[in-house]
C-alpha cells in the first residue's frame, strides 16, 4: 500500500486521511493501514507519528463500541502470556533481553513504541490495545 520511497507525514495523510471510525468496515480499513505500516521495512518518525494517530482512532472506536476488559498494557501482556503459555524468555525477540521483559512486567520500565509495535504484530492485535485507557 505504501511506496518504498520515504514518505512525509503529509503524504501519509493524503493517502489515507484519518477520520473518526464509525463502522466495522472503517475499522478494518484503518487496521489494514496500521498493519502495512508495521510490516514496512523502515518505520520512519513520520510513519510512527501517523501510526500513533491511527492507533488513537482505533482506541476511540474500540472504547465506544467494543467490550474489552479494562487492562493496562502490562496486565494485557501478562494475560496474553498466560493465554499462550509464554515465559519471559519467549519475549526476548521483542524486548531484546529477559531483564527488560522482567523490568516491564514489574512496572520498572515502560513500553516503547517499538515494543508496542512488535507486541501487536506478535499477538496479532491492534497496537492500541497496549495504550493506557483513560477515563
Amino acid at each position: 500500500m505504501f511506496a518504498t520511497e520515504p514518505e512525509g507525514y503529509l503524504q501519509l495523510l493524503q493517502k489515507f486521511p484519518p477520520r473518526p471510525i464509525k463502522t466495522e468496515e472503517q475499522l478494518l480499513a484503518v487496521q489494514n493501514v496500521i498493519d502495512s505500516l508495521i510490516d514496512a521495512e523502515e518505520l520512519t518518525s513520520e510513519k510512527q507519528d501517523y501510526l500513533n494517530l491511527l492507533g488513537m482512532l482505533v482506541h476511540d472506536y474500540e472504547d465506544q463500541h467494543v467490550s474489552i476488559p479494562d487492562l493496562s498494557g502490562i496486565d494485557l501482556l501478562r494475560a496474553l502470556m498466560d493465554e499462550f503459555r509464554l515465559k519471559q524468555k519467549d519475549l526476548v525477540p521483542i524486548f531484546k533481553t529477559e531483564s527488560i521483559v522482567s523490568a516491564i512486567l514489574n512496572g520498572q520500565r515502560n513500553f516503547t513504541v517499538e515494543h508496542i509495535e512488535k507486541l501487536a504484530k506478535f499477538f496479532h492485535i491492534s497496537p492500541a490495545a497496549f495504550f493506557p485507557r483513560t477515563s
